[in-house]
């Protein structure tokens, strides 16, 4: 069925196609039966888009057909242009009467006609196609054809007067198939008469759950939603920090749902419709300075602040979209106040004390001294400490489909909780649960769900499921920026801290730091192909040209603990208990040979990971798209934690004539011809070559 509106007749995104797939075209065809229907055709030999209202698919169009749910877009690669589809969804909720879909497979097609399997066996063209396919069916997108997934409860009301297509509606911040969907926007905006906007589905990629609950007989529906931002998006060691628009790195939105309908409407079991709405916002994002950790093989890598002479301008970008977004922002830092962590604290307060904004309320809580003995409980007192700034309870989006008019939206949300530590996951994670919790004790007391005197917390079944959604949410974020589950989730699922629990988040740190250290690199390079933070007609992948020496040596380690192995598990000598005076003498050799034999492997394995570790970021699997030199070898001005594991290791960007920074040391502007050579991530994101 269509996915329409009451007030336009015609669906705001068609949700079931027919593709149409022959060598010289793709033909989509809406199935959607009571509306006039729209043809889009992609031309494979001129590339050209063309939509036909009312139009009919050519018979010698159909050498092949298929069943697809979306247009993801197109991906113009090394050597050619591919169509994403989705070829499969899975049904995931039901908000408002819209259902949401995760989509489950998906197809990619060569647009060019001349794309032959020779050419798409083109090494440089096979990777970067690979990278589009793990990233396909790693990230979880969902979407829907009739509710905006992109956007807050609160900005859709907003926009909702404006009749805007789906497309126009959705957070560019979150629109996470945008840059795949540029060549349908721009069709559309530059042909008034080829309006494709039907055709045009966002998606998202985040977290997304929806659960049915009851407490004091009053059904209502309970939700998550994480939206996970596309600027200035990777993983955990090669995304850090801000850039010079002031997009942060790991930034999501989480928006907690209440959808209920009133008291005396409340008695049809099973039904819900959602007149009564509600939705409390959070915020989660990378301190916004320029930082990195640069790994090297180590448990903790080398910590870098650069300070650059942009950084008090991309912090206040940053904030004043935050401002002009949500209103006064509520600023929670968790990092730790001594140690390693305790630069990027002070960083981060040098760039709030500079802001000196008004709407900006910053405040420090050292969670891992406060909540010391796995007393996660504490966190409350934090939640106090805000609420002392001026951060209520009943600070969220309300809105009562009951009213007239404008009284419907009774309250809105003027604020919102910021909060991030090192890697914005584990400790932001527990943050954030405490306030959704907190809020949400306003918000059923404020519909009767709840008297003034009583508490979820002690409603045992809907805490099972409130802490195992907010459990879920915190793995999902995780997994999309560190690789693995969130930490110190079994004090989100249970309320306790548990011995398992902390001996699973040991598992997890060490699954990070192989991860983190040898296959991020990938999904780095993922990332940043996906959402267009590189680009393949700019110039090709970063090549190894490591000397021989250097890529031999896991090999000669491997080898040597090979060896070791083996001496350990295979027999070394054989014969009965009688020995003459030779063969004791010879067994006497043979032991002696064993042990030399075995010292000698103990040496090479012990030779070669010394000259691994001395070398460690010349083993580290670093993206090869945008190679994060800049913070790799950084000399400018700031903080860093040392330079360990970098024995010979040289830098190319002063091999190549490329400085650290944008300007030289007397101010004056570096020539654009230099700056024009490095990464278009981070500081230089948004910058064309000249």
């Amino acid at each position: 069925m269509p996915s329409s509106s009451s007030s336009n007749p015609q669906p705001l995104l068609w949700d079931e196609l027919k593709m149409y797939i022959s060598s010289d075209s793709y033909v989509f065809e809406p199935t959607s039966p009571g509306h006039a229907q729209e043809v889009l055709t992609v031309d494979r030999v001129s590339r050209a888009l063309k939509l036909q209202a009312n139009g009919q698919v050519d018979s010698s169009k159909k050498e092949k057909v298929m069943t697809i749910y979306g247009i993801l877009g197109f991906i113009s690669l090394h050597t050619t242009e591919f169509l994403v589809v989705i070829s499969s969804r899975s049904k995931v909720a039901t908000l408002l009467g819209s259902e949401i879909y995760l989509a489950t497979d998906f197809r990619v097609f060569p647009v060019n006609s001349d794309a032959s399997p020779h050419l798409l066996h083109h090494p440089i063209e096979k990777g970067l196609l690979a990278l589009i396919k793990a990233h396909l069916y790693s990230a979880p997108f969902y979407f829907s054809y009739a509710y905006d997934i992109t956007s807050s409860m609160q900005r859709q009301s907003q926009l909702e007067a404006k009749g805007l297509p789906m497309w126009k509606r959705a957070d560019e911040r979150f629109f996470w198939n945008r840059y795949l969907q540029s060549r349908m926007i721009d069709h559309t905006t530059t042909n008034p008469s080829q309006d494709l906007s039907r055709f045009i589905l966002p998606c998202m990629f985040g977290f997304l759950e929806i659960k049915t609950s009851t407490i004091n007989g009053r059904d209502f529906l309970f939700g998550l939603i994480a939206r996970r931002s596309r600027h200035r998006t990777g993983t955990r060691y090669f995304s850090r920090g801000i850039d010079k628009d002031g997009n942060v790195s790991n930034y999501n939105e989480t928006e907690q749902l209440v959808v209920l309908d009133p008291k005396d409407e409340a008695d049809r079991i099973g039904k819900i419709d959602g007149k009564i709405r509600m939705s409390y916002l959070q915020t989660r994002g990378s301190v916004p300075v320029y930082w990195a950790e640069v790994n090297n093989l180590r448990y903790k890598p080398d910590l870098q602040i650069m300070d650059k002479p942009g950084t008090a301008e991309a912090t206040k970008k940053h904030f004043d979209d935050q401002v002009e977004r949500y209103g006064d922002i509520y600023l929670v830092n968790l990092v730790n106040q001594k140690g390693y962590e305790k630069p990027v604290k002070e960083a981060y307060e040098k760039a709030v004390d500079a802001l000196g904004n008004p709407q900006v309320h910053y405040t420090y809580y050292d969670f891992h001294h406060e909540c010391k003995g796995m007393k996660f409980e504490r966190v409350m007192d934090l939640i106090s400490r805000l609420n002392q700034k001026g951060h209520e309870s009943d600070d969220y989006f309300f809105r009562d489909e009951g009213r007239q008019g404008d009284r419907r939206v009774v309250r809105r949300q003027k604020s919102v909780v910021r909060t991030n530590c090192m890697d914005c996951l584990d400790r932001t994670n527990v943050v954030q649960c405490t306030l959704g919790r907190w809020v949400l004790n306003d918000q059923l007391r404020a519909v009767g769900v709840l008297s003034a005197d009583e508490r979820v917390e002690d409603k045992a079944d809907f805490m099972h499921m409130f802490r195992n959604v907010w459990a879920d949410h915190a793995d999902v974020i995780s997994k999309a920026y560190s690789g693995t589950g969130a930490l110190k989730t079994d004090f989100t699922r249970t309320g306790k801290r548990s011995k398992e629990g902390a001996l699973q988040d040991g598992i997890n740190s060490v699954t990070r730091y192989i991860k983190n250290n040898f296959f991020d690199g990938q999904r780095q390079d993922a990332y940043d192909l996906f959402t267009g933070a590189w680009d393949p007609s700019k110039g090709v992948p970063h090549v190894d040209r490591r000397a021989l020496t250097i890529r031999a040596m896991p090999w000669v380690l491997f080898f040597s603990l090979f060896m070791l192995f083996c001496c350990l598990v295979l027999p070394r000598e054989s014969g009965g208990t009688a020995h003459s005076a030779v063969e004791t003498k010879s067994t006497t050799s043979s032991t002696l040979s064993f042990k030399a034999f075995t010292l000698i492997w103990i040496g090479a394995a012990i030779f070669s990971a010394q000259f691994m570790i001395a070398r460690g970021l010349e083993y580290v699997a670093w993206p090869t798209l945008n190679r994060p030199e800049e913070a790799m070898f950084y000399e400018g001005p700031g903080f860093s934690s040392g330079k360990k594991g970098r024995l010979a290791t040289s830098n190319p960007r002063r091999a190549n004539g490329v400085a650290d920074q944008e300007t030289y040391a007397n101010g004056q502007p570096r020539p654009k011809e230099i700056v024009a050579r490095t990464s278009r991530r981070g500081g230089d994101y948004h910058r064309k070559n000249e």
